[in-house]
């Protein structure tokens, strides 16, 4: 297992991060992400500690607190110390019928706050995400807050999730202008099949400085491999919750290419997935999840997967995004002064 720092800090992160949405689901769209329990969570916890994974990552939202709790309990249980795990958790989603009790205002994010380091039996949050843009709360409102919860000394960093690269970039000037604690990283999409972010996200985090931690490495199970020619697992995640969205046509392409890899390999399609992820010099961390301990651990053997610069030009070649405006154009003109330009390591 690697380690790295997280954005412009100096905390080490795993490159690999456990993800926990499949803790504590019952009924509705969180019972089909995972329904795993405290002994179950115990053995994945512990699995992944044991391995290296320093790194956790959940949300307030996650089966209702559910998976916080669970989380909170393994930790407790298994006897790990505070110190030497990094735990993430997230702010945004509905937590009650309220009208204020959702979104990213000052009200929702300071209530959240200490119900999330009650549920996980904590004094602090390592790393305090915004789940998700509120397009009702100012920005400035929004980092107040998160400000204020650093300096009380109950989060340590802070992080975005799902947010465009103009809305990151406003929210970086106002935190600097304003002097208050500094976005560390974004939690976004990023896979084989999902390459969207690398036309504004991915230049913006380079040029920041942030940190990128990678949700859904598969796609929801689709990389995986089991869903190739249009068909669908019966007993995968996909099976009952068909999300992220993925173009199946380009989709059975890479797996193909993927397939070819992997057996020359000896490994997964999915290692071959988070691979390439892990080869990608914009990602920190890749967040992965399991419902059973096999999968968690085939997750975790992906460290040990190294793709060629031939593997990763046919990955690129069946994957790569279509050329896009302003994105040609750019390319295009930056030709004038290419033979000056820095060289980036």
């Amino acid at each position: 297992m690697r380690y790295r720092t997280l954005g412009p800090s100096g905390l080490l992160v795993s490159e690999l991060c456990l993800g926990t949405m499949t803790f504590g689901g019952s009924d509705g769209m969180w019972g089909q992400i995972g329904q795993l329990q405290q002994d179950e969570a115990d053995t994945l916890v512990r699995a992944a500690f044991d391995a290296g994974i320093n790194f956790i990552d959940t949300a307030n939202v996650y089966a209702g607190g559910e998976s916080e709790r669970i989380l909170g309990q393994a930790i407790r249980n298994l006897g790990i110390p505070r110190d030497d795990v990094v735990i993430a958790t997230k702010v945004l989603g509905p937590m009650g019928e309220g009208l204020n009790a959702r979104g990213a205002s000052r009200a929702h994010i300071m209530a959240q706050a200490r119900a999330s380091l009650s549920r996980l039996q904590m004094d602090h949050i390592d790393l305090y995400q915004i789940h998700g843009f509120d397009a009702v709360t100012p920005i400035a409102e929004t980092l107040e807050a998160l400000d204020t919860l650093v300096r009380q000394g109950h989060v340590r960093y802070i992080g975005l999730s799902n947010w465009a690269a103009w809305q990151i970039v406003r929210a970086i000037g106002i935190a600097e202008a304003r002097k208050l604690a500094p976005i560390l990283s974004l939690q976004a999409y990023y896979t084989l099949v999902g390459r969207d972010l690398e036309r504004e996200i991915a230049p913006m985090l380079r040029a920041e400085g942030l940190g990128l931690m990678v949700w859904s490495p598969l796609a929801g199970g689709f990389l995986s491999g089991n869903y190739s020619g249009g068909t669908t697992a019966n007993d995968g995640r996909r099976a009952s919750f068909n999300f992220p969205p993925v173009d199946l046509a380009r989709g059975d392409a890479a797996i193909a290419v993927m397939r070819g890899i992997a057996s020359a390999k000896g490994c997964t399609v999915a290692q071959v997935a988070l691979a390439w992820l892990l080869h990608q010099p914009v990602v920190t961390s890749v967040i992965v999840g399991a419902k059973r301990i096999d999968q968690l651990q085939d997750n975790i053997r992906s460290t040990e997967v190294v793709l060629t610069a031939e593997d990763l030009a046919a990955l690129d070649s069946v994957t790569k995004l279509p050329p896009e405006y302003p994105g040609w154009m750019l390319e295009r003109q930056s030709q004038y002064r290419a033979p000056f330009a820095p060289q980036k390591g």
